[in-house]
């Protein structure tokens, strides 16, 4: 490892929950091994055209991803969908510089592509349907291209006030009212259950989140 990467090991161990370090001028070989040193901890890390931020979730970070996690997977098994979910696996591209990992993602229509699949290889395989970040104590909209220009169909935003759905179009990704891999799930839907489970708790919320199903299908 370069003397450059191994400099900040300190600094990453002592993250505090919630907090993030942000480098500048990193090479795509030093976040590469930055990424191999850290393969190990629960930290999110990004890559932006020498731009590197890493990120120590916390728990206000990790109940709404859990949350969604569950109510999309509980979806699924209403709806008899198949999914295949790849929680904050890293993306990368060294062609675009640029690389992240997601709070967590879904494949929905490629499914079936990535069963069984022990390494996602952006080369010949294709990218999540839906990736969702949480912008709690970080702010996302800088993967935003890198998603876009990977070709990920479906962005979820959520700021722990509301949750926005975006779609990839010519020009970018454009907000949108309803989810294109989950149909019956709008923005307004899917904030109603995440504020509900501040006060409910999850339990309550996927019970009521599954009556919801019944008679919104």
């Amino acid at each position: 490892m370069t003397t450059y990467a191994t400099s900040y090991l300190d600094a990453i161990a002592h993250l505090p929950a919630g907090g993030k370090l942000i480098l500048y001028d990193v090479s795509w070989e030093e976040y590469e091994q930055l990424l191999d040193e850290l393969k190990d901890r629960p930290l999110r890390v990004s890559y932006i055209r020498g731009r590197l931020e890493i990120m120590s979730p916390s728990l206000p970070h990790e109940r709404p991803k859990e949350l969604l996690l569950q109510l999309v997977s509980l979806l699924a098994v209403e709806m008899d969908l198949t999914l295949e979910t790849a929680g904050s696996t890293t993306f990368k591209d060294e062609q675009l510089a640029m690389g992240a990992e997601p709070d967590t993602c879904f494949y929905v229509q490629n499914a079936p592509l990535i069963i069984g699949k022990t390494q996602i290889d952006l080369m010949t395989d294709p990218p999540p349907d839906v990736v969702v970040e949480i912008d709690i104590w970080s702010e996302s909209t800088s993967k935003m291209a890198f998603y876009a220009a990977i070709g990920v169909p479906e962005f979820w935003r959520y700021d722990n006030r509301q949750l926005r759905i975006y779609h990839l179009s010519e020009q970018g990704y454009v907000e949108a009212p309803a989810s294109l891999a989950f149909p019956l799930l709008t923005g307004e839907v899917l904030t109603r259950f995440l504020e509900q489970s501040k006060s409910k708790g999850q339990s309550a919320t996927l019970r009521a989140f599954r009556e919801w199903l019944h008679t919104a299908r």
